[in-house]
């Protein structure tokens, strides 16, 4: 397939390339993306099932924001956290939300079915749930999980074993409730259409083509597999929006794959230098490499099912340990994961310890270092950056 034209990179610059789509270049010059709602605009989708770690995804890709300037996008209705697509939970721009809910979670739905049954959750329950949130939501209300638990509780709905949460989502993804505002350190439940209103409507292609050419401009260059894995649409689907897509997009073969840009994003030319981006892979050469902090379950890594890229095959269970689904935080040097982190907070202070999969040179140490100074200001907090420890 070829769109707009097939040119061939090596690994390196799609790695660049990467980079400066997510807005992980040089933070404070060319390559953050603006505000905190612009990051999410510009990714479209944030995975965000750990909430401090999604606003730390926002967060280090927005040049000078804090935590608080991030709540604040929150809190304004800018933004919200949902489950727009995949069964799992996003930060998404109030304006897309409605049409990705539209597109992509009947399919989600659907292959819940099977769990709801083994729940015993039935339409009657979601129909009461239902019921329950348009009472207590309705007319600007808020509720924090345990309300909206102990609601379901009082009108004769268990939520143990899981109910709970998959009757939240399910509200969600047929578009009726949403994570809106800031409620101490989480979020309250709102109605979505009362809080963001019902905001853009589009076609099916439309929407195909926004879905396609939205990810491509926040995650690419990345294989139309990715995308699938990605979104959970179908093939058919993500064939269609490439096809909506057409000439905005642009084809780079590296090896058997075809990865995928937007192409006003490779207007210099495909191998366009920017000096902002990636430096020097000896670790000794003149300047300074670009090292990163990024939390765990970041787009960086979980906004493609092929991770090879970044990640060596043999270091990903160091990644998600055991298995268990949990993605540990990134140490990432020149677009490449090369360890994990750690946080421990107690009395004002956050202590941040790197776990490299081999020993780093000094001057990488140092800018880890930088970077988990720069997440102590998100946080507010005062840096204390602890040695190193092998994994």
């Amino acid at each position: 397939m070829t769109a707009g034209g097939t040119t061939r990179r090596d690994e390196t610059a799609l790695i660049q390339a990467r980079l400066r789509s997510h807005g992980l270049c040089w933070q404070g010059r060319t390559g953050a993306l603006g505000t905190p709602t612009d990051v999410v605009r510009r990714l479209l989708a944030v995975q965000a099932q750990d909430f401090p770690s999604g606003m730390w995804a926002i967060g280090s890709r927005s040049h000078g924001s804090t935590a608080a300037s991030v709540t604040a996008s929150f809190d304004r209705g800018e933004i919200v956290r949902t489950w727009p697509m995949r069964g799992t939970l996003h930060v998404v721009a109030a304006e897309d939300l409605g049409w990705m809910v539209r597109l992509a979670a009947p399919r989600v739905l659907s292959s819940m079915a099977g769990r709801h049954r083994q729940l015993e959750l039935d339409q009657a329950s979601f129909d009461l749930a239902r019921d329950i949130a348009e009472r207590l939501l309705g007319g600007g209300g808020r509720a924090t999980r345990d309300e909206f638990m102990a609601a379901l509780e009082a009108a004769g709905i268990a939520t143990t074993g899981q109910r709970g949460p998959h009757l939240v989502a399910t509200l969600a993804m047929t578009g009726l409730v949403c994570w809106g505002p800031t409620a101490g350190s989480q979020q309250a439940l709102v109605l979505t259409e009362e809080w963001i209103g019902r905001g853009r409507d589009l076609t099916d292609d439309e929407a195909l083509g926004e879905f396609v050419l939205r990810y491509l401009r926040g995650h690419g260059p990345a294989t139309m597999k990715d995308f699938i894995w990605w979104s959970k649409l179908t093939v058919a689907q993500a064939k269609r929006g490439w096809a909506v897509a057409g000439d905005r997009i642009l084809e780079t073969v590296h090896g058997d794959l075809s990865y995928w840009s937007i192409a006003e994003d490779r207007a210099a030319g495909p191998e366009a230098a920017d000096e902002d981006v990636v430096e020097p892979a000896d670790p000794d050469a003149g300047r300074s490499r670009r090292v990163l902090a990024l939390p765990g379950f970041d787009e960086y890594l979980l906004g493609y099912t092929g991770r090879d890229l970044v990640l060596p095959p043999e270091h990903f269970e160091k990644i998600v340990p055991g298995g268990n689904g949990i993605f540990l935080p990134l140490i990432v040097v020149d677009g490449r994961i090369v360890g994990t982190w750690r946080r421990r907070i107690a009395k004002g202070t956050v202590t941040i310890t790197p776990a490299p999969f081999e020993p780093l040179s000094a001057r990488t140490l140092t800018g880890f270092a930088s970077a988990a100074r720069a997440y102590a200001r998100f946080l507010a907090l005062s840096p204390d950056i602890a040695a190193p420890v092998p994994l």
